[in-house]
């Protein structure tokens, strides 16, 4: 399968070596700064490659079938939107935009050229998360009750620097669109997914460099009756402690921990099906870093999904409601008062000006 990169920045290494993982032709990488491409076609030993500053360009000359977006958040959705006018399969770094506009012209072209489109939440398949949604599927919990979902991580002023583009309404948005979009995703993905309201606050309290929030809180009620809790910040001195998801059940408590929910911390349940210490055991993982080892695993669901093999578990309308309830908090709390869903309409440049 034909497969391009396009951006070559923070992320893009752990979608070559997914690519590479999964025995993909990697036939070109795009970046507007030519040295980013360079830099990974060496440190990746990637053999007849063709490096392009153009994805259009690229688009046009290699025709791939599989093209991965791993740009700034704020590019995701118009290269989205030119690559599928060339009938690509797609793979979209989260979020996959950054207004439920875009997201929703995403959805609907990719139905229309009858392509997928994959949101890039790769911590779907974190073994701790594939097991806590194994037992929500099989009804262990019984009545959910509530999830709470806890990313306590550190930014400092370097990381802004490096890349200007973050922190920015127009391009990224604050903690909770950038950082802890992955943990909203599973809180909402394990509790229904059908959100009724959000009631939330966001803050700018030790970032003044940045435009958006480095502090989200909220709470969200669910259409099955459950609730949940989410707390997202950048400002944990000093440096991330950890990215925690809680569900409980009458019948059931589970937590994953770690730096990226990928350990199983607890693990209770009241029909003893199986031996807590040993779910522990085999369902936890210590990646290299927070992005875990989930990418080569979504690759490889996308690539079974192409083939008509597997039914895609994180499409574009995934995509689309992670992006939806994050900015159901900003909204919330900007208007202060509770918000009900669905959002017809809302985009990150809503709130620009909120801390000035």
């Amino acid at each position: 399968m034909r497969y391009a990169l396009i951006g070559c920045g923070r992320i893009s290494p752990n979608h070559i070596a997914a690519a590479k993982n999964n025995n993909l032709d990697i036939v070109a990488i795009a970046d507007i700064v030519r040295e980013n491409a360079e830099d990974k076609v060496i440190k990746f030993d990637l053999k007849n490659i063709h490096i392009y500053t153009n994805y259009k360009e690229m688009l046009e000359k290699e025709k791939p079938e599989l093209v991965a977006i791993a740009t700034e958040s704020g590019k995701h959705a118009q290269i989205a939107l030119d690559c599928l006018d060339y009938e690509c399969n797609l793979i979209i770094e989260k979020p996959i935009a950054l207004s439920l506009e875009d997201a929703e012209l995403i959805v609907k072209k990719g139905q229309e050229k009858g392509v997928k489109i994959c949101a890039c939440h790769q911590n779907r398949f974190n073994k701790s998360i594939q097991e806590i949604k194994h037992a929500v599927d099989k009804r262990r919990f019984g009545r959910l009750l509530y999830g709470t979902a806890h990313i306590r991580w550190a930014r400092d002023h370097e990381y802004y620097d490096r890349a200007l583009w973050r922190g920015t309404w127009e391009q990224d948005g604050g903690a909770l669109m950038n950082q802890c979009i992955h943990n909203i995703d599973l809180l909402r993905w394990i509790m229904g997914d059908e959100v009724e309201s959000v009631f939330g606050m966001t803050d700018r309290l030790v970032h003044p460099y940045i435009e958006a929030e480095d502090l989200g809180i909220a709470l969200v009620k669910f259409k099955n009756g459950s609730y949940g809790m989410i707390e997202g910040t950048t400002d944990v001195f000093p440096k991330n402690l950890e990215e925690t998801l809680y569900i409980f059940g009458e019948k059931g408590t589970v937590k994953a921990g770690g730096e990226a929910v990928n350990i199983i911390e607890e693990w209770r349940f009241s029909d003893y099906f199986d031996e807590a210490e040993i779910v522990k055991r085999e369902c936890s993982e210590i990646p290299p870093n927070i992005y875990g080892f989930g990418h080569s695993k979504l690759y490889k669901n996308v690539i079974a999904a192409i083939e008509g093999k597997e039914k895609l578990v994180v499409d574009a309308e995934a995509g689309k409601r992670a992006l939806e309830l994050v900015l159901a908090i900003y909204k919330s709390a900007e208007e202060g008062r509770e918000i009900k869903l669905p959002l017809e309409k809302c985009s990150t440049m809503d709130f620009k000006g909120r801390f000035k």
